[in-house]
């Protein structure tokens, strides 16, 4: 069983009476314990940790909303389940709407969740890390089949309640001095790239952060922004009607949004796209380092816009919508040349 202490229900009412609308995953932090934690008081079913079945079986419950979200951004999808792949610990949902990679390794827990509403209640399905933390959840929506819904529930129901006790979060990794880095074989594998995919293999093979790469490669490859080019990015995105793919990823799931945007607005600290099928919430001060960046693959040079929090770890990323074998389209590279000309200004 999830251990709690005796008065965390308490403080955790208390909490949402005080601010109701706080998300459950910044209260878990407030109250120092984790979010299933959180979840687990309140009616939450365990699930029996067979990911694989489940996820193979999500096809048939109809249109869900998917949530993934990291400590900073929450990103929020309307859509169907389709071509899941899904047979070894990553997995891949390749739909025109649902669009995951997965990692299940990291996914030690599982509930089905009923949270009450004014009107009737929300059912979803929650998963989280060895810290408790969500690293993807599954809503049931208007368009879903609830019948279908609830018999997946019921045939991945936990026999028993799991015993399961929060580990610490990792440790964020110290890059290595700069001095260390052969900057110049560095240049030469990135100008190399014939795929996005070889970005990480080769971040791994110089012993490169993320961050620490972006900074040093030159600006050949990458350019530091305002923070505010984050923002700049998706207003330009929505005002052109330029189809853009944005990735919010947890340690246990990339989501994926790829499409137009339309309708952006500021609530309490956070910028948000609220889109029909689309949301996402960006605590937008927490933005401390972006940047554009180009890597050479064989359809073409690929642009992205990538922001980092004060840790160095990703926030989200933005490209351009594309596909392989297409070049990437012409509006969005004219959309992150003009900021670069901003900044430059």
């Amino acid at each position: 069983m999830l251990a709690t202490n005796p008065d965390l229900a308490a403080r955790w009412s208390q909490l949402r009476n005080e601010k109701p609308a706080l998300r459950i995953r910044d209260a878990a932090a407030s109250l120092g314990v984790s979010e299933a934690a959180l979840v687990a008081l309140g009616t939450a079913t365990p699930l029996d940790g067979d990911w694989r079945a489940i996820l193979n079986e999500m096809p048939g419950v109809g249109r869900v909303m998917c949530l993934t979200r990291n400590d900073d951004c929450v990103h929020e999808r309307h859509g169907r389940f389709e071509d899941v792949q899904v047979t070894g610990p990553h997995g891949l949902v390749l739909g025109p709407d649902i669009d995951l990679r997965l990692f299940l390794g990291q996914w030690k827990l599982g509930f089905a969740v009923s949270e009450p509403l004014k009107a009737g209640e929300r059912l979803s399905l929650q998963f989280f890390d060895a810290s408790g933390d969500a690293v993807h959840k599954i809503y049931a929506t208007d368009e879903t089949d609830r019948a279908a819904f609830d018999a997946l529930i019921a045939r991945h129901t936990a026999a028993e309640p799991p015993a399961f006790a929060p580990a610490p979060r990792a440790v964020d990794p110290v890059d290595r001095p700069d001095s260390e880095i052969d900057i110049d074989g560095l240049r030469a594998a990135w100008r190399k790239m014939r795929d996005t995919h070889e970005f990480f293999g080769m971040l791994g093979k110089f012993k490169v952060g993320r961050v620490q790469a972006l900074r040093l490669v030159g600006d050949e490859f990458a350019r530091e922004l305002p923070a505010r080019a984050l923002r700049g990015a998706m207003e330009a995105a929505a005002a052109d009607k330029t189809p853009i793919m944005i990735f919010v990823g947890s340690r246990g799931c990339i989501q994926i949004h790829t499409g137009r945007i339309a309708h952006l607005l500021d609530t309490h600290g956070w910028f948000n796209i609220l889109d029909p099928d689309f949301n996402l919430h960006l605590r937008e001060q927490a933005v401390a380092r972006v940047f554009s960046v180009r890597k050479p693959t064989d359809d073409g040079v690929v642009t992205s816009i990538e922001a980092f929090d004060g840790h160095n770890r990703t926030i989200l990323l933005m490209f351009g919508e594309r596909k392989p074998g297409k070049p990437e389209l012409e509006p969005w590279r004219a959309i992150v040349a003009r900021l670069e000309r901003q900044a430059a200004s």
